[in-house]
């Protein structure tokens, strides 16, 4: 979709044909899947990377709360990452 979260995307549906509608909500369906998919693999991750399995609190304690801190900011810094260099290649590839 053209609109990033500035309001106007009301009046932007109105004016879409309804193969535009439907593209458009197909295109956002499969980011918000992304999205999720992207969180769960950082749950799974920081989890077996930070939580000990034997669960001796309810609680997290300090250590594991600064490692999933830790884990989490580095978990998205490197989607980052990847997602700039991934847009660098196709902005390479669409060049003639």
């Amino acid at each position: 979709m053209t609109d990033q979260g500035g309001g106007g995307g009301q009046n932007n549906m109105q004016t879409m044909t309804p193969e535009q509608r439907e593209q458009a909500f197909a295109m956002a369906n499969q980011e918000m899947e992304y999205r999720v998919d992207l969180f769960n693999k950082l749950v799974h991750s920081c989890y077996e990377k930070c939580i000990d399995k034997r669960f001796k609190d309810g609680d997290l304690n300090v250590g594991e709360t600064a490692c999933v801190d830790r884990c989490s900011s580095k978990y998205w810094q490197s989607v980052g990452i990847v997602g700039q260099l991934l847009g660098a290649n196709q902005q390479q590839q669409q060049q003639p």
